[in-house]
């Protein structure tokens, strides 16, 4: 048999081991400290019913919105118009793909980042010391038949399943973008037009059992460079939130998504809504799966606070950069705790 080094994948190394291997292992200063963490309940992350979101309940919808923003950058939401079905396909897939047989997977190896289609593990293996506990794969996915030729075909119904789901939500993010323009005072369409051409990718994360989960991290503190975040997680917890300096553990509610500003919306509000770290911990007695959409500008998308947003009282914090020059910024850093939105801050005299 194949000594355990040779395993490229987690998924393939965890499934043979009793003790987390050395290059998983965080610092002591660095580990989760799990029995520090809080118990979301019903109140501690805002769950916003999106129902009459297009009727008479708007306004105050729209305010729920913007003060989940503003206050917890994360917000749960129920009725959003993606059926259930359709949700569980997706979940379904993600399990299928993640148990296939290894040389299966490998097939969508690739340990080059620019790759817009890929399997890889960890998070950058090329800058990173030491490793996170999850394999993933990544697909771009806007626009779709730029991509879709690219992606896994086995399982058999991958590229149609999917590829429905990146439409459904990408117009689920287009009306939650609409909402968050207006309740920060701006016109509807004000955060769709400046983002260029626009950017859809997704993950699907797969976090196997870990023997010592107190030692490692499915994925350490970070925010999101991107511009929002549509989070789909299967029935296992592990995402955990910071809140006023300690860290929740957000509990999946059936049927809902989480949704949380990334980096791109905190420039825009000028400050306003905040991009907040979190980050994903593992267990020892069952994988967990979660599926995110990242929607953000295109490559050359110029980022900058919206015009409207600034006055004497609230000059720019932000200088204009593209979206580009960001994320090349966030990916050869590494997930670290500092957001790397102060490298773009317009520093006051």
């Amino acid at each position: 048999m194949a000594p355990a080094a040779a395993k490229v994948l987690l998924t393939d190394l965890a499934s043979g081991i009793d003790r987390v291997p050395d290059n998983y292992i965080r610092s002591e200063a660095d580990r989760p400290n799990l029995t520090d963490v809080e118990a979301s309940d019903a109140s501690s992350i805002p769950l916003v019913d999106l129902q009459g979101l297009s009727g008479p309940n708007r306004d105050d919808i729209i305010r729920q919105i913007g003060r989940a923003c503003q206050q917890d950058g994360f917000f749960q939401i129920k009725n959003h118009g993606i059926p259930e079905e359709k949700v569980q396909a997706i979940m379904n897939i993600a399990r299928e793909f993640f148990q296939l047989p290894e040389s299966e997977r490998l097939k969508n190896y690739s340990d080059d980042p620019t790759k817009s289609t890929r399997l890889s593990t960890s998070f950058n293996l090329k800058t990173e010391t030491v490793s996170n506990w999850r394999d993933f794969l990544r697909l771009h996915c806007y626009p779709l038949e730029e991509y879709m030729h690219e992606w896994p075909t086995n399982p058999p119904s991958f590229r149609k399943e999917m590829g429905e789901y990146c439409t459904r939500v990408r117009e689920l993010v287009l009306k939650l973008l609409e909402a968050i323009s207006e309740s920060l005072g701006l016109e509807r369409e004000y955060i769709s037009q400046n983002l260029g051409k626009h950017g859809q990718h997704m993950a699907m994360n797969y976090y196997p059992p870990c023997p010592q989960p107190e030692l490692t991290y499915g994925l350490p503190g970070h925010t999101d460079p991107n511009l929002i975040t549509i989070l789909l997680q299967d029935d296992v917890p592990g995402l955990q939130v910071l809140r006023n300096g300690k860290w929740v553990a957000v509990n999946p509610i059936p049927n809902t998504f989480i949704v949380n500003i990334g980096d791109q919306m905190q420039v825009i509000s000028n400050d306003k809504y905040k991009s907040v770290l979190h980050r994903a911990v593992v267990n020892c007695n069952t994988e967990r799966i979660s599926i995110p959409t990242f929607y953000c500008p295109s490559p050359e998308g110029l980022i900058r606070p919206a015009q409207g947003l600034i006055d004497h009282e609230h000059p720019a914090v932000y200088r204009s950069f593209t979206y580009e020059e960001y994320y090349h910024k966030f990916w050869n850093r590494g997930l670290r705790t500092e957001c790397c939105l102060d490298m773009f801050k317009i520093h006051s005299a």
